[in-house]
């Protein structure tokens, strides 16, 4: 029986209400990514249809790469564990600073370098020690490793989404940057006042005594080498971008340099085969990979069933506002999609002939797509966050939601002032 008679946004609504179940009742993430595709495929579309999908999406270049990056960003994060040298890189940290306010704001930032939804799962253990001594609940944890892991990009002159939006509007990548700063800022502000402001150190109130020298100093060797294989897959990464091989369009410069630092993590820990084994045999390396497939799967089935082509024509037959236009198309499709770039892209083809592109455009049109993004409960770093905290996700959209206004309302500040 062929149920693609259905209309694609009430077969969207009827998946995501599947989603919304499967991952209230804690089913792991990737069947659940991969349960919602096929469901919205079977009902929006034409079943013949089906298996060209999931070849397409199989043998799809980028999908191979980031799946193999996600395998990898999964593994070396188990090896980061197994091996103790995560213990080091947020003990040392810890010492270094002695703010762990600071040191669970600036772990998932740093991290965030790591352009995989998967890098979100190496700082979460980060943040989970640091936040401990806070006495933060699972929620405000959750928000913390997504919000300020996040609070990067706008100002990241890598950022794919970002040289995308250049490249489709013509616009100067920094000229879109310095206008991102002021919503960077307001990010990291809310952030610090939605959990941070009120927080204190759980068990003692006396100020940390300054180490000696000798001890900071170690200290800081310590963090160094810790932190090592994910500088090291930073540093290949901005270099393999930067080289012109043209391996970032494909996605593969992430998988090198994930292997990259597996390699320098292998070479300071020492794994033994029991370290390797137990790592590998680690069940969520495989469902999170799951995962990053069915998203690429989930996308090109909302693609297929023509829902961003719906969400196009409405916003041009309707002749609403360039403003609005600018705000919620980009916002509204990057929350559908579940991806910044295919928001930025499609935002760009739906407004390309209703206005003049700019930097002050480009900016609010990245930045819509982005925030939007960053909210969607498809968006892997929050389901993988959350996952990883076990709470619902009711609880960190208490943090996200508002989080997402007041940025959202700077962007249109600057938007409208600058």
């Amino acid at each position: 029986m062929n149920l693609g008679f259905v209309h694609p946004l009430v077969a969207l609504i009827a998946s995501f209400c599947l989603l919304g179940l499967m991952l209230y009742k804690r089913l792991n993430l990737g069947p659940a990514l991969t349960a919602t595709a096929m469901l919205l495929a079977l009902l929006s579309l034409d079943w013949q249809q089906i298996p060209t999908i999931i070849y397409s999406t199989t043998v799809d270049t980028l999908t191979i790469s980031v799946v193999l990056a996600t395998f990898g960003i999964m593994l070396l994060s188990k090896l980061y564990k197994e091996t103790g040298v995560l213990n080091n890189l947020s003990e040392s940290a810890s010492r270094l600073i002695h703010n762990p306010k600071i040191v669970s704001s600036l772990l998932p930032a740093i991290v965030g370098f790591l352009p995989v939804a998967g890098g979100a799962l190496m700082s979460a253990p980060l943040v989970d020690s640091e936040t401990e001594k806070l006495g933060l609940k699972p929620e405000k944890k959750a928000y913390v490793n997504v919000w300020f892991r996040h609070t990067i990009f706008p100002v990241y002159p890598l950022s794919q989404v970002l040289i995308i939006t250049a490249a489709l509007t013509g616009t100067a990548v920094p000229l879109i940057i310095i206008r991102q700063i002021p919503v960077v800022l307001v990010m990291l502000i809310v952030g610090y006042f939605t959990v941070f402001w009120k927080a204190s150190a759980q068990g003692s109130n006396k100020p940390v005594e300054p180490e000696k020298t000798g001890n900071q100093n170690s200290n800081l060797k310590r963090f160094l080498v810790a932190f090592s294989p994910i500088l090291a897959t930073i540093i290949v990464v901005v270099f393999l971008g930067l080289a012109g091989f043209g391996l970032a369009e494909v996605g593969f410069d992430v998988f090198i340099a994930t292997f990259a630092g597996l390699f320098i993590l292998a070479g300071i820990s020492k794994p033994n085969l029991n370290v390797v084994s137990r790592s590998l045999k680690g069940w969520d390396v495989y469902t999170v990979t799951l995962a990053a497939y069915s998203a690429f799967l989930l996308r090109n089935v909302i693609k297929a069933a023509g829902i961003p082509d719906m969400l196009t024509a409405f916003a041009v037959n309707e002749s609403i506002d360039i403003v609005l236009l600018l705000a919620l198309v980009p916002a509204i499709l990057g929350f559908v999609t579940g991806s910044p770039s295919g928001g930025v892209a499609l935002s760009v083809a739906i407004l390309a002939g209703t206005t003049a592109f700019s930097a002050k455009t480009a900016a609010l049109i990245y930045i819509s797509a982005f925030l939007g993004y960053i909210i969607v409960p498809t968006h892997l770093c929050l389901a993988f966050t959350v996952n990883y905290f076990k709470c619902p996700f009711s609880k960190v959209y208490r943090y996200m939601i508002p989080s997402f206004l007041i940025s959202y309302a700077t962007a249109l500040l600057v938007y409208f002032l600058v």
